[in-house]
This record gives C-alpha cells, sequence and structure tokens, in this order.
C-alpha cells in the first residue's frame, strides 16, 4: 500500500484519467447541474456526420451486419463510440479506465482478419462493449471505487473479457460504481459521482450507474453490469435502457472482482445493459453459446435453447397471461410508473394477451432474509477496504452532507423492520440461508397455484412491475431496491424494458395513504410532478429461474405490443 494519504492517491489517479482523454476530444460542457445534457453530443462539433450515425445506431443488429460486411470499419466504429464516450465523460463522469491506444489496435486486428480471412471472428466481431469497473483486464486496474486499489493492476482476464475477445468483441473503456458496490447510486472517492443524462441534478442509479450514464449517451452500443439487488435493473430505468439481470452462475463471473466475496446465498449476475433489445439478446446468446462453462465452474452447462426463446412453454407466444404487481405492499410506486403499468396493461391486452392482477407473496419475510444475508458481516467486508488507504466509508450518497460512518444499507425500512444490525455468528448465516430455501419454495408454489385462475391451463407466464418505486431521482435519495432485489433473494430470471417518458400534466400527485413504513413515506414525499417531468420511465418484467431465453422473448412481445399501442 502507497504511504500517500488516501486523498493525494485519489487526487492523482483522477488526474491519470483526465490526462488519459485527447485535448482535441475536449467540449465545452454545459455548466448547469440541472437538466438534459443529451443533445450535446450532436450539438458539441466533435463528431462528423458518420460518427453521429453510426453512434445513434442503437439496432446492435444493423451495427453488427455493417461490421460484418465492411462498409464501417471496426476501426471507424471504435474511434466514434470512443469520442462520444469521452463526450459522455465530460458530461456525466461516467467511466473510470480509459484505454483508446489498445482498443484501437484490437480493432485494427480486427479489420485485417476480415479482410485476410473474408468473414468474422465472431458474433460480436468489431463491436466496441464498455465494462462495469469489476470486470478485470490484464494489464489495468481494477479500482472499483476504493483508494486502496488504486495502481493494483490486474494480471489475468475476468472470464468475461477473455469471452469477448474470442467472440471479436472491443473492450473500449470501464465504468463508474459506487463506493462498496451496495449502493442504488454511483459515488466514490476515487473517481467522483456519476450524473443522470437526462438530468444531472439526478441520479443515474447504481450500481452499475457508470454503465447506465454511458449507454444512455450513446458512447457504448452495449455495456455489461453487475447485479445482486438491482445493480443493473435499477439504472436501465433510470436510463431509459433494456436489461437482463440473469438467473445465478448463467453466465460467466470468474476473474472479476467483488464486494462481500464469499457470500454466495444471494450471488451477483452479469448483465447486458443497451438502447436496443436486440443487443440483450445478441450479447446473451453470443455468450451463451460460447460455452462459458468450460471457463468458469460455477456457471450452469445450459446451451441457449432456442425451444424456449420460442415461448414452447407459454403458449408459442399465443395468448399470454401476465400479471401485474401494481404495488409490492412494502412501497408504493411514483405516479408514472403507475400509468407505465396501465399502458402496458392495455397494450398487451390490444394484442390479445390477457392481464391479470399480482397479489406479492410473503414480501416482507423475503425482505428481511435477504437483508439480513447481505449485512451478515455488519459491513466488515467494506470496513477493512477502506482501513487499508484510511479512507472513510462513504455513508450517504448526497450531494452535500454530513458524514457519519456506519454501514451503508442501515437506511430507513432496513432499521425499522431489521431492528439492529449485527455480525451474525455461522450458525444464524445457515438458519438464514435455510429459510431462503423455504421461502422460495413457498413462492415457487404460490406462483404454480395461479394455473387454476389464468385461463391457460399455464401458471402466470411472467410478472410485471416497477423496478423502483421511483424514477431516476435527486442524488442521496434513492434508498428503494426491493423491487428489484425479489428477484435476486428468489433468482428469478428479469428485464426492464424502457415504456414512456413522465408527464406533469399527466403524473400529478395523489392524496397520502396509508404508510407501510418510513421508507414508503419518505418516497411518497419524495415525489413532484414538475421535478420528475420528462425523465424515462422503465418497468421490470419477472420470469423464472434459468428462465432467460423466455424473458427475453417475453419481454420483446411486450415491447413490441407497447409501440404498436402507441402507433394507433
Amino acid at each position: 500500500m502507497s504511504s500517500k494519504d488516501w486523498k493525494t492517491i485519489c487526487a492523482e489517479r483522477k488526474k491519470k484519467q483526465l490526462d488519459s482523454m485527447p485535448p482535441e476530444w475536449i467540449i465545452d460542457p454545459p455548466k448547469s447541474p440541472y437538466g438534459s445534457v443529451q443533445h450535446v453530443p450532436e450539438e458539441c462539433g466533435l463528431l462528423t456526420t458518420r460518427e453521429l450515425e453510426i453512434t445513434n445506431t442503437t439496432d446492435v443488429d444493423i451495427l453488427l451486419n455493417m461490421l460484418a460486411t465492411g462498409v464501417w470499419s471496426s476501426v471507424e466504429v471504435t474511434t466514434a463510440f470512443y469520442k462520444r464516450a469521452i463526450i459522455a465523460q465530460q458530461l456525466t463522469n461516467c467511466l473510470t479506465e480509459i484505454f483508446i491506444d489498445r482498443a484501437l489496435a484490437r480493432a485494427k486486428e480486427l479489420d485485417t482478419y476480415l479482410q485476410e480471412h473474408g468473414k468474422v471472428m465472431g458474433p460480436l466481431h468489431g463491436l466496441p462493449i464498455s465494462l462495469k469497473d469489476q470486470f478485470r483486464i490484464k494489464g489495468l486496474e481494477t479500482i472499483m471505487g476504493y483508494a486502496a486499489w488504486v495502481g493494483e493492476v490486474s494480471q489475468v482476464d475476468s472470464v468475461l473479457v477473455e469471452m469477448l475477445y474470442e467472440l471479436g468483441a472491443i473492450p473500449f473503456v470501464r465504468t463508474n460504481v459506487p463506493q462498496t458496490l451496495v449502493w442504488g447510486e454511483t459515488y466514490n472517492h476515487v473517481f467522483g459521482r456519476t450524473t443522470n443524462p437526462f438530468n444531472r441534478y439526478m441520479t443515474p442509479g447504481g450500481s452499475s450507474g457508470g454503465e447506465g450514464a454511458l449507454v444512455a449517451m450513446r458512447g457504448s452500443p452495449l455495456g455489461v453490469g453487475t447485479d445482486i439487488g438491482g445493480s443493473v435493473r435499477i439504472p436501465a430505468a433510470f436510463c431509459g435502457l433494456y436489461t437482463l439481470r440473469p438467473s445465478y452462475e448463467r453466465l460467466p463471473y470468474a476473474n472479476a472482482v467483488n464486494a462481500q466475496e464469499g457470500q454466495e446465498s444471494i450471488s451477483s449476475a452479469l448483465g447486458p445493459m443497451a438502447n436496443s433489445l436486440c443487443a440483450v439478446k445478441r450479447f446473451t446468446k453470443a455468450i451463451i453459446d460460447g460455452k462459458p462453462w468450460k471457463k468458469d465452474p460455477l456457471v450452469v452447462k445450459k446451451p441457449w435453447s432456442h425451444e424456449e426463446y420460442a415461448l414452447s412453454e407459454h403458449g408459442d407466444g399465443v395468448g399470454m397471461c401476465f400479471a401485474i404487481m401494481w404495488d409490492n405492499e412494502v412501497v408504493k410506486p411514483h405516479p408514472p410508473l403507475i400509468r407505465a403499468m396501465e399502458l402496458t396493461k392495455k397494450a398487451l391486452e390490444a394484442v390479445g394477451h390477457k392481464v391479470v392482477d399480482w397479489t406479492p407473496h410473503k414480501h416482507l419475510e423475503i425482505y428481511e432474509n435477504s437483508e439480513r444475508i447481505y449485512t451478515a458481516d455488519d459491513g466488515y467486508d467494506y470496513r477493512v477496504e477502506c482501513e487499508k488507504s484510511g479512507e472513510p466509508l462513504i455513508a450517504s450518497m448526497k450531494l452535500q452532507d454530513e458524514q457519519t460512518h456506519h454501514y451503508p444499507l442501515e437506511k430507513s425500512m432496513a432499521k425499522t423492520i431489521l431492528g439492529e444490525i449485527k455480525h451474525l455468528s455461522a450458525y444464524e448465516l445457515w438458519q438464514l440461508q435455510k429459510e431462503k430455501r423455504i421461502l422460495r419454495k413457498s413462492h415457487l408454489d404460490y406462483w404454480e397455484s395461479t394455473a387454476s385462475t389464468t385461463g391457460t391451463g399455464r401458471p402466470v407466464d411472467a410478472i410485471i412491475s416497477p423496478a423502483v418505486a421511483s424514477l431516476a431521482c435527486p442524488h442521496g435519495t434513492n434508498s428503494d431496491a426491493f423491487y428489484t432485489s425479489l428477484c435476486n433473494a428468489l433468482d428469478l430470471a428479469s428485464t426492464v424494458f424502457p415504456v414512456m417518458f413522465s408527464d406533469k400534466e399527466l403524473d400529478t400527485k395523489p392524496p397520502p395513504h396509508k404508510f407501510r413504513n418510513n421508507e414508503d413515506e419518505a418516497i411518497y414525499n419524495l415525489y413532484d410532478a414538475e421535478l420528475f417531468h420528462g425523465l424515462p420511465v422503465g418497468l421490470q418484467l419477472i420470469g423464472r429461474t434459468q428462465e432467460e431465453e423466455a424473458v427475453i422473448a417475453m419481454t420483446e412481445v411486450v415491447d413490441k405490443a407497447l409501440k404498436a399501442y402507441k402507433r394507433v
């Protein structure tokens, strides 16, 4: 460990990052911390007409076809996205590692391969892919928001990075995370705070918030984040993106770094984030077709199932029954989310699907069980990493706050329901894991019992719900994660998809309801129709364990129905 104090370490590392940006790519960003910056890439003058065409191509299938046929070279596509990523960095502070020369050398290698062999190197040939700052890349630092990790250069690639190289992709930037990874927002002492490009006063979510902001700015055609409690789905919802949270061990996590390593009752999962649903499918299928179980011993040996993607267990996609969870009975969602669910219901019914209400099952028990598992070490892991440099543990994500150094997850609802958080013994943790299995079985039985009410002869095909109780909110106010962490606790494959934008005229604040807990009251008081106007509104689709193919396909059904309904 360096003898320098942590503030000096952070300042020097931030300067190194700034120095890695080409001077000719520096723009004059808007000074106001408020409002959208989505228009800046089009107007700043840095990107050529062709570069704007490339980076505005959100359909990854089109992008990959242009690369495969040589219409666009890998070098020019990578350069275009790199320039736009650097613009996004100046506007939202979304990046950590920038390695332009290395990425362009890889792109040149792919162009040469296409010319010499007349074919692509793999299914992701020439595609620049951004990565959350957990995925090791040999020869580069993996800092993950800790001052103590500055200067730790990786000697290996994570399995995901190995596979991306084999599939023809180009890892080209890494993105910002919160210190400890456990926040639904994105801020650390090394690289600073990431903001939401739709309104920089708001958070992009977390912990994959850097990915969310970058991809929303179209600074990357496809990003990869991780999710242990909602960390790809929350940023996707806040930033208007598509994403997938796969089941435990479906996609390769080996050799990536993490917080709380060794906690395996609720496993973290990696997931793609993009502006198109086809990108989510392309990435997931490419990784699974690459047989990741040959590189990561924990990955389930399950090849991509064309039959499941064709929805063979869901009526072949015809006349399905979706359930809507209007409210998880823990925290009531904000008005724009209610309107989004109403719109989704109408869209599905308009194309012949049935929509029923979903009554939550044992949610408070599941919440308490999962929170006690997450906090079983009473923050010991985080304190150890901070103590290595003397860096303080961040206790609030607010823009201006008085730091008090207690466990980051000690939020209002957790304190109300759990009481004091304590360091558990091994035996106490075993009892929680036992209880978790019982709760998963109970929830499965409950889901199966819906077969008697759907009218299809099958249980509910999927559940549609909010991903978060609010939209992107002011920094330091995102306390809700149970709509997403429910899926982590039960290991339910799930996606997030954009629906619409909030509207202050349509999404007025309702009168107070009977509050269930402190957080429910805080979320209600947070909502202001004017403040939240114009923000993306996304929803979550929840399927079954190890049902990634069907969950992607059902999300395509919902997405297609919504687009058709909005055109009418």
